[in-house]
């Protein structure tokens, strides 16, 4: 846990603190090992050897299933959105870290056509990859599913109790479905989804039992999953130099500005404490640089 002196919001009378999860370890970080930790055990309970799960190039949850499977011995093959990368493969992993470390993980790749991953949930889908691969333990995108919220449950925990305000990042809604599960009656959680468009309610509201303490902000999520502008930037390289905490462009960085921004707008009675959940993603920075220095725009240090 660590308090924010930020000097945008160190005169607006609220206490805002930041819950260090991406120092879990050093590459499962942060939410993925919460979402991991239960599935991993299913796995094993099951007596299944070989892990599949989906995601793009510079996912977070491709490289924190990689490594699980590595330190936790199970193979694990990730069915990658692009068939495009297939092309030309040593190349591909050469130039992208996030497979370059999964890749090192011994993770095996299968790159699927854009439409083809659209319909990765179906049965047709999954009866095809095993066919391919044989048994295996299916991970979802992501990693939500109710073993994952059950992970994320354990994410707060009571020296978390003297917070008003829990706040979280929000992808695929399983990280703030075990925070909003785990809330005290006098919490309130709030989302800061990093995709455009309002399903994530419902996918929450599939995992969270009977709590009505929590709603999403979805102002923050400048223009859509993945996507950064130079002023985001520019605040997480702030943010870093003045407090050490280093954000991921994707989740964490898009979350504490929505949080600075309400906190200079006093959306936040004065006296109120915050604890900023710090979900990991720092792998992805390296990924997201390389396309800004393709764009010739400043960087993320």
């Amino acid at each position: 846990m660590q308090e924010v002196h930020f000097s945008e919001i160190n005169d607006k009378g609220i206490s805002l603190y930041i819950k260090r999860e991406d120092e879990l370890h050093p590459f499962i970080s942060g939410n993925k090992y919460r979402k991991l930790k239960y599935n991993l055990q299913e796995a094993f309970n099951q007596n299944k050897h070989t892990l599949v799960t989906f995601g793009g190039a510079y996912s977070n949850h491709i490289a924190a299933t990689a490594a699980a499977g590595f330190e936790h011995n199970f193979k694990t093959i990730g069915i990658i959105r692009g068939d495009e990368l297939a092309n030309n493969l040593q190349e591909v992993i050469k130039n992208n870290p996030t497979l370059k470390f999964a890749s090192e993980h011994n993770m095996q790749f299968e790159f699927v056509t854009r439409s083809a991953y659209r319909n990765k949930n179906t049965s047709e889908f999954i009866a095809k990859l095993k066919e391919k691969f044989g048994d295996f333990y299916l991970v979802p995108e992501g990693g939500t599913n109710r073993l994952a919220v059950r992970g994320c449950e354990e994410i707060l925990t009571s020296s978390d109790e003297q917070f008003d305000i829990i706040c979280a990042a929000v992808g695929t809604g399983g990280t703030i479905s075990g925070i909003i599960n785990s809330l005290k009656n006098h919490q309130k959680a709030i989302g800061f989804p990093a995709l455009k468009g309002d399903f994530l309610q419902d996918e929450i509201k599939k995992y969270v039992l009977n709590n009505d303490n929590w709603s999403l902000n979805t102002t923050y999520h400048f223009w859509g999953y993945a996507k950064i502008s130079e002023e985001l930037i520019t605040f997480i390289n702030k943010f870093k130099s003045e407090t050490s905490i280093p954000l991921d462009p994707v989740y964490t960085g898009k979350m504490l500005f929505g949080i600075v921004d309400l906190i200079k707008n006093d959306f936040f009675k004065k006296g109120t404490k915050i604890v900023a959940i710090h979900t990991g993603g720092l792998q992805g920075i390296a990924g997201m640089n390389i396309l800004l220095e393709r764009k010739n725009v400043p960087q993320i240090v």
